[in-house]
């Protein structure tokens, strides 16, 4: 992580290294099993694996932005939102990254990029609607922290790694299957490659959910002690947590693909969700958090 204001996490940079560890031996270990399985299709499985993962890495920022509607502002369009992004960058002594907003009533923000160079901050037309100013600051330094301690980057690769599972296995089939149809163990390596791959998408699936949790309570911790108002980042959370049940539930449904990516998960299935499957820790962990940061704070 570069050096910036923003309290170190140590617990937070041993679970993105134990994560991409993890992750990149199951995806080795996954493409050496088909090029093993499907010799005559390893130049196209290696061609497409390198090259989905090499734009992956570099372009995820814009693909992001572009799948959630965001649309970088100047400060003349957005003089508010730019105020608030130059405050938290002075206090946190980081470069600021680009600004955008997405036109949607769901309040949220979100943060992407591989590294502070790339990075883009981005808010919802209605979070910036039903928030007041400190709160609004609360949300970007969560957000601006995910940026510092480039958990944003780790999610991004460690969620592609699982998708690009799925792409190379299907490539493998059409490509490699196609011509020894006739081959006594063709039966078995159809059944063996879809087993794989989706034993492959789970562990990546499980992996990156826990990884996710932890880096939100590491967020709110960072952007707590930053501001160093608790309080305001509670009201914030609590407050869009609870503005989520009056949103439309097709809104809902566009946004709940990007849950990793959001200050608050976008659900229309309530908080019955398994604990197991869920991007952020409960509303009830992440203000118990709060409220034990404002004890310290208060001592100190």
């Amino acid at each position: 992580m570069d050096r910036t204001r923003f309290a170190p996490d140590r617990g937070l940079t041993t679970r993105m290294v134990a994560t991409m560890f993890m992750i990149g031996l199951l995806y080795v270990v996954f493409v050496g099993v088909l090029l093993a399985l499907l010799r005559g299709a390893w130049p196209l499985i290696l061609i497409v694996a390198g090259g989905l993962f090499v734009a992956q890495f570099w372009f995820s920022d814009r693909i992001a932005a572009f799948s959630m509607g965001a649309r970088e502002v100047t400060p003349e369009q957005a003089p508010e939102l730019h105020g608030v992004v130059d405050r938290i960058c002075a206090l946190a002594d980081m470069p600021k990254p680009r600004v955008a907003i997405a036109d949607s009533d769901v309040p949220n923000a979100f943060a992407t990029g591989r590294n502070e160079k790339a990075a883009l901050v981005c808010a919802t037309t209605g979070l910036l609607r039903r928030l007041e100013p400190e709160e609004l600051e609360g949300v970007i330094a969560h957000e601006l922290s995910h940026v510092a301690h480039r958990d944003v980057a780790v999610m991004t690769i460690a969620s592609f790694l699982g998708v690009l599972a799925g792409v190379v296995t299907r490539i493998g089939l059409w490509g490699g299957l196609g011509r020894n149809s006739r081959d006594p163990g063709t039966a078995i390596v159809v059944i063996l490659i879809p087993l794989v791959s989706a034993l492959v998408y789970c562990v990546s699936f499980l992996l990156t959910r826990m990884l996710s949790r932890y880096r939100e309570l590491s967020a709110d911790r960072s952007a707590a002690l930053l501001t160093g108002r608790p309080s305001v980042l509670a009201s914030a959370l609590t407050k869009v947590s609870g503005q989520m049940a009056r949103i439309p539930t097709e809104d809902l449904r566009k946004a709940e693909p990007f849950n990793a990516f959001y200050f608050v998960p976008a659900l229309t299935g309530g908080q019955s969700l398994a604990q197991l499957l869920s991007t952020h820790p409960t509303l009830e962990q992440r203000l118990q958090q709060l409220g034990r940061i404002s004890v310290e704070l208060g001592r100190r």
